[in-house]
Formats: structure tokens, C-alpha cells, sequence
């Protein structure tokens, strides 16, 4: 039966049990499309990574004997749409049977099930063998509880996949999480070895992309490009993650620095979510680096990394299949503010938001806490609009992919679920940014004032945040202490607040 595969731009995975085997009635389909480069303004590192990507697989799956067809962006017979060019081929190549993998984004499973209901030939599905979790699995595990909360899924996981335990009930180091160790600023030391990054050539691509005037956003060096695109190359930076930063990643995990973008982290994340590395070999390398270093690495550097990865991450995904196609709209806060334009060149006055916004337009990248309690933090208490914040998250940053952005970001970031992710708003005044940075000390905004023109934005935001989204926190015991505060506020002192913020935010261009 001659069958036509499927493969995705996130579906690199090269120990899919679908290549164990060659066979001459198989032919694999990949595809650069103009469908996947417009839904929404891409980061042009995004679209040349996830293209070098498709091309290093394509080269290896035809070097192990496959037989592929791949459509380049301008491919002539290349439709620029998934449903028509799968139609084109399975005519063409008098095609009897059609398979694909399961799809990570709703749109795309979709389409995909459309597609195979209305055609005569058979069809299958196949499961991704990247997860560690099937998509039922998370509304299973909380089926009846009243709240779903990451911890309890993380502790389910380790004992699942005997990850770090000492036996089926207890962790090893005798906590199951260590985040109150994770919390370090870093001032310069300790030193951050420097990486011999990868560096590739993306000439070609990179003027195919321009000559079809794709819109893009961010900035890119053609003849440097250093992101990981190929399975050997991703092993490397997975190499350098565990030999030079692993023994200081809990404890900066958090930390962020004008003179390193960088820091401890991994930078992993692209090549996990378009699946070249599995998240379980990645946690299983950095057990058996820590396992043989132990005098060097403690146990709370480790148990960070092993959460974002067997926690978060697939906690992330599963309350992605679980909600949808309703979780896109939430908006529960009932924000509508525009993004500012500095969201696009990052010129702006407030410090900690330039550097923030700047390093995801030069790298495509940033760490957690910059997405959060930066970008994230600022956008929420100036009261944007979901739709707009998720776009953006979702074009910027390399490793943003629908399951894992929509969650982060209309639910961790903006609160727009109600309370679904997070148990309360990830939002802070100036303080924190001071805490855990060194953004403050060159702003031209001053940390320590909060109504004043020269006063830190996020001091006024913060409370008049509160204030006014009070209704939604009355009854969040979380949020007890700081509405109780708010609460015993002197009447004067709060309106000067609300009233700083209320400019600011009439006025973000000229912050």
C-alpha cells in the first residue's frame, strides 16, 4: 500500500519508531509553508530555525534511506497550504493510505481531522513519542479535585518515571522541591564560562525569506546563526548545559543581568519543543552529570531544571488539550489595552523593559523570569489586552509554540483564565526587579519613589492594579495580604498612585 507520511515543522524527532524501519511505498512529505509563516508575525530567527531544522532532517532521514519530498518555501508546486499540498501529492503519487502525527497545536489537529474525514483513502494517526504524558492524561489526574495544581502533577511524575526518589514515596534530599533555593542574585561571580556556540551559515534562507516579503520581526546574523538546527548540534548545547552551567542554574535560575543574557540557562527549549532532544533524555543527562558530581552540584541546582522540564512543561501542555478551543478567548480580567510600539524596537525609558525587549529581538530568547515578572508583569498591570500579549509572545521567542505560549501567557503571565495556571497574578512593583536584577541602578526612573514624575512605573501600576481589579481578588486567599494593604491605604496616598498610573498609562509612548 503506498503511504503517504507526514512530518511537521515540530516534528523532528529522530528516534521516532516510524524511521526503525525503511520502506519503499513510503513516502515522508515536510513542507515550509506560507500557512505556518503568516498566522502570526514570526521572529525571523523563529522561521530560519525551524526551516535549517526541517532541512537537517530532511537530509538525514533521505541519508538513512528514506524517501522524502520537501517543498521549500519557493518550491514551485508548493501551494503554501498544508490541506492542498497533501491533496496535490496524494494525487500525484497515486497515494493509498495517509499518516501524520499527532499535532501540538489545536489549529493544525484540526485541520487535520477535517481533512481525513472528508477523504476516501485510509488514514492514521500516530502518537508523537516526544511527551511523557499523553494528552488525556492531565484532566485524568484531576478529574474530581476542585483545583489542579503543578505541584501535586510534579510529585505524580517523579514517582511515575522514578525520577530523583529514594523509593516509591519519598524524594530524594528529602524535599520534593527546592524554589526557595533558586532565588539568587547574581552581582558577577560566579563566572559564566563562555560557550563555543554553534555557527551556521542561513544566507540562503534567510534572502528566500525576504524575496517572498514574509513580515517578520527581531534582528538576525545570516552568517553566524548559533541556534542548534540539527540532532548533533543540540547534543552539544545539552553537553555545555550540564559540563559549565548546571552547578549554578538553581541558584540564578531567577536572576537577570545587563552584561549577561544568558546566564546559567540551558537555552534547550527550541531544541526540545520541534523535538529534536526528548525531554527524558535531557532530565536523564543532567541526573547522571549531577549523580557523578555530586561534590561539586547540589541537589537543589538539579531539582529546578527536573521540574521545568517533568513539571511545568507537560503540566503546561496538558491544561493546553484540556481547555482548548476555549482557552484562547478567556479574558477574564477583561483587559483591553494596545501594546505599546516599544514592544517592537524596545525604546523605552524604563530600563528593566529595554533590556528585556531588546535581548528578544536580537535572540529570540529570553529566560522565564524576563517573559514574567518583566514583559509579562508590565503588560498585565497596564492591562493589555490578551489577544495582543499572546500574538507577540508567540511571534518573539523561538521556542514558542501554541501549547506551551497560550498557557504561559494568557494564564501564568496575564491571568486572563482566572486563575486556572496560577493560583494568583504574577504581578510585582519595582521591587522585586530590584531584587532580583541589576536593571534598577542605570534606570533613569528611581526604585525607591512611587508617586513622583522620576518614580519607577511599576510602583504606581502595582497598586493601581489592585485597586482596580479588587472584585476579582476579594476572594483569593492569596491575595489576602497585599488587598489588605491595599485596604489600610491612606485615601490621598492611593489617588496620587492611581493617578501616576493612570498617566502612564494614557501615555506608554513616552515612558
Amino acid at each position: 500500500m503506498k503511504t503517504l507520511r507526514l512530518i511537521l515543522g515540530d516534528q523532528l524527532n529522530y528516534k521516532h519508531s516510524w524511521y526503525n524501519q525503511k520502506d519503499v511505498n513510503v513516502i515522508y512529505f515536510m513542507a515550509e509553508m506560507r500557512q505556518e509563516t503568516d498566522y502570526v508575525k514570526h521572529h525571523i530567527q523563529k522561521i530560519v530555525a525551524f526551516f535549517k531544522s526541517m532541512r537537517s532532517f530532511c537530509d538525514w532521514l533521505k541519508n538513512e534511506g528514506h524517501t522524502v519530498v520537501y517543498y521549500t518555501l519557493d518550491t514551485e508546486n508548493n501551494q503554501q497550504n498544508l490541506i492542498k499540498n497533501i491533496q496535490q501529492l496524494i494525487e500525484e503519487h497515486n497515494i493509498e493510505k495517509f499518516e501524520y502525527q499527532l499535532p501540538d497545536e489545536y489549529r493544525l489537529d484540526e485541520q487535520l481531522k477535517t481533512f481525513c474525514e472528508k477523504i476516501s483513502i485510509d488514514t492514521q494517526v500516530y502518537d508523537t513519542e516526544h511527551f511523557l504524558t499523553s494528552r488525556a492524561d492531565f484532566a485524568e489526574f484531576f478529574k474530581g479535585k476542585k483545583q489542579m495544581v503543578m505541584e501535586y502533577f510534579y510529585r505524580d511524575m517523579r514517582k511515575k518515571y522514578t525520577i530523583m526518589m529514594v523509593n516509591d514515596t519519598d524524594p530524594e534530599g528529602g524535599k520534593w522541591n527546592f524554589d526557595q533555593s533558586n532565588r539568587k542574585k547574581w552581582k558577577g561571580s560566579p563566572q559564566i564560562p563562555r560557550e563555543k556556540r554553534v555557527k551556521n551559515s542561513v544566507k540562503e534562507i534567510h534572502k528566500m525569506i525576504v524575496a517572498a516579503e514574509i513580515k517578520t520581526i527581531g534582528t538576525i546574523d545570516v552568517e553566524n546563526f548559533h541556534w542548534p538546527t540539527n540532532r548533533r548540534d543540540c547534543l552539544k548545547v545539552l553537553d555545555y548545559f550540564c559540563e559549565k552551567l548546571l552547578i549554578n542554574f538553581g541558584d540564578y535560575q531567577d536572576a537577570m543581568h545587563t552584561d549577561e543574557k544568558f546566564l546559567f540557562h540551558s537555552r534547550l527549549s527550541f531544541a526540545m519543543n520541534s523535538k529534536m532532544l526528548h525531554p527524558k533524555e535531557v532530565i536523564e543527562k543532567v541526573i547522571s552529570h549531577w549523580r557523578t558530581h555530586k561534590d561539586d552540584i547540589d541537589i537543589s541546582q538539579v531539582e529546578g531544571f527536573v521540574r521545568q522540564i517533568l513539571g511545568w512543561r507537560e503540566y503546561m501542555r496538558g491544561m493546553y488539550w484540556k481547555e482548548m478551543p476555549n482557552y484562547r478567548t478567556l479574558n477574564t480580567l477583561k483587559n483591553s489595552n494596545s501594546l505599546p510600539t516599544f514592544f517592537w524596537t524596545g525604546k523605552t525609558k524604563m530600563n528593566c523593559l529595554k533590556h528585556a525587549i531588546t535581548q528578544s529581538l536580537n535572540e529570540a530568547y529570553a529566560h522565564h523570569i524576563q517573559r514574567l515578572m518583566i514583559i509579562g508583569n508590565f503588560a498585565l498591570l497596564t492591562q493589555m489586552d490578551p489577544d495582543e500579549v499572546d500574538e507577540w509572545y508567540l511571534g518573539i521567542y523561538i521556542d514558542a509554540i501554541e501549547w506551551v505560549e497560550l498557557t504561559n501567557t494568557r494564564g501564568m503571565s496575564q491571568f486572563a483564565d482566572g486563575g486556572l495556571v496560577a493560583t494568583k497574578p504574577y504581578v510585582s512593583s519595582g521591587s522585586y526587579i530590584n531584587k532580583m536584577s541589576n536593571y534598577c541602578s542605570n534606570c533613569v526612573y528611581k526604585i525607591s519613589k512611587k508617586e513622583t514624575e522620576d518614580a519607577c512605573p511599576f510602583n504606581s501600576l502595582y497598586w493601581n492594579f489592585l485597586d482596580e481589579k479588587r472584585e476579582h481578588f476579594k476572594d483569593n486567599q492569596r491575595m489576602n495580604m497585599m488587598m489588605s494593604l491595599l485596604d489600610k491605604m491612606e485615601k490621598s496616598k492611593l489617588e496620587a498612585l492611581k493617578d501616576r498610573a493612570q498617566k502612564i498609562i494614557a501615555n506608554l509612548e513616552d515612558y
